[in-house]
């Protein structure tokens, strides 16, 4: 479904509540598109209304509210997996549980079992456009690249192509170190209302995942603009977001500050909130990356990911900062979990910052052998992590962990990975710099 047709799906359905302000299942449906369009907020304000008047409707319809109400608007994952089982039980050849089941299982971390539902809900519906874009994305989720670029290539034969299947080409180009490949799905998405400046986003990431950040720069704000006017603050809000941690993690606390402030003056959802709490805590202010902390501890007290990812990464960089490595890695035991999960396609999706905060800590308490385990996560996990920027600098924080344990030789391969991987990168990076000079005392 394109923007449009969104579009007039939404004006359809408001008008239908208006004429009936009782019509449950219309406000489950707008639920379930303004989750679509990457509108958290408005997704639980809708499926709250319906879960309200769930009495009213059939069975089917029931399970269709109180699975939506539990995933998009308390965000507890085990409460809406265990509706979906039920449904699926009750209605076998109903394509959407295993769908959402398979949503679920992405977002817990649990990504083979993700690509099993996912191809059942393929099989039954086939000549759903959705259904092959969702196998190829969780293809991509567990590494099968070639099962993923063979599918893509069956639903563009068959004629099912989509725009998230383009979305997820981008992502198969970059996996592949294919640059002409990403190139291409951005030629494809210009002018196109949304799409554009979602390429550009997932352009930005690439950028800076060979620190290129002033072409990441000029790439984000394109995208937070294109992305505003088409679809609205909320998305906009998850790119700067992205844009503010990614500055963060590269040592430039004052840019991150003032990206996680333009972040929540577009919009206070819950990932816009996390990445702008995140980039403050990783920029050094205590202060307010707590007063943020606390507040989503407070608004999402049921959700799963708030809960079990968000607040405890958050947390554990604060103690970080503070130099309290024990109580850093005491507050991501709970995250363990649930810390392979990802949230969205573009903007920020907090893909397995618990990990690397955990190898950090580990790092910063000289409990090397700790390390080296999660940074090695996050490198085998790449179809998870994306171009998240701590793909790339995992690879220092194995360096890092290496010269630590006195072990020179692995250091200096590993040092000379991640160069390498920088070897375009801005001179002025701060990250950079200290790697460079960690380095040259390595010879």
């Amino acid at each position: 479904m394109g923007n449009n047709d969104y579009g007039a799906a939404i004006s359809s359905l408001e008008q239908a509540t208006r004429l009936d302000p009782n019509f449950a299942i219309a406000y489950a449906s707008l639920g379930t598109i303004y989750s679509n369009t990457s509108k958290p907020t408005q997704a639980a304000e809708y499926t709250k209304k319906a879960y309200d008047l769930r009495d009213r409707v059939s069975e089917r319809e029931r399970f269709y509210i109180e699975s939506h109400y539990f995933e998009f608007g308390t965000g507890n994952f085990e409460k809406a997996r265990q509706v979906y089982e039920l449904w699926a039980q009750a209605y076998p050849r109903d394509s959407v549980p295993p769908t959402n089941l398979s949503n679920i299982y992405g977002n817990l971390g649990q990504h083979d079992k993700a690509l099993e539902k996912m191809q059942d809900a393929l099989r039954l519906s086939p000549r759903s456009p959705l259904s092959y874009a969702n196998v190829v994305d969780s293809y991509i989720s567990v590494n099968s690249l070639k099962e993923a670029e063979a599918l893509a290539h069956e639903a563009q034969i068959k004629k099912l192509d989509s725009p998230f299947l383009h979305l997820l080409l981008y992502r198969l180009a970059f996996l592949q170190d294919d640059t002409a490949g990403m190139e291409q799905q951005v030629a494809w998405a210009a002018d196109k209302q949304g799409l554009e400046g979602i390429l550009l986003d997932l352009g930005a990431g690439t950028a800076a995942y060979s620190g290129q950040l002033g072409k990441a720069r000029g790439l984000s704000r394109r995208s937070v603009a294109l992305i505003e006017r088409a679809l609205g603050k909320e998305p906009a809000g998850s790119c700067e977001a992205e844009a503010a941690v990614r500055e963060g993690l590269f040592g430039n606390a004052i840019e991150a500050g003032q990206r996680a402030r333009t972040a929540l003056a577009l919009s206070a959802g819950r990932e816009m909130q996390y990445g702008a709490a995140l980039a403050l805590a990783l920029a050094g202010d205590v202060n307010r990356a707590s007063v943020l902390a606390d507040d989503l501890d407070k608004r999402f007290p049921e959700d799963t990911y708030v809960q079990f990812n968000y607040l405890p990464t958050t947390r554990a960089q604060l103690a970080l900062i503070q130099k309290d490595y024990s109580s850093a890695i005491d507050r991501l035991q709970t995250s363990v979990p649930y810390e392979l999960g990802t949230q969205g396609n573009f903007g920020f999706t907090g893909a397995l910052y618990a990990v690397y905060v955990r190898g950090q800590a580990y790092l910063a308490a000289r409990r090397g052998q700790e390390a080296v385990p999660e940074f090695q996560k996050i490198l085998d996990h790449r179809g998870v992590v994306r171009s998240e920027p701590i793909g790339a600098l995992a690879h220092l924080g194995l360096a890092r962990v290496y010269a630590l344990k006195g072990d020179t030789a692995k250091a200096r391969a590993t040092y000379q990975d991640f160069l390498t991987l920088w070897k375009d990168a801005d001179p002025d990076i701060p990250i950079l710099k200290q790697a460079k000079a960690e380095y040259a005392k390595l010879k």
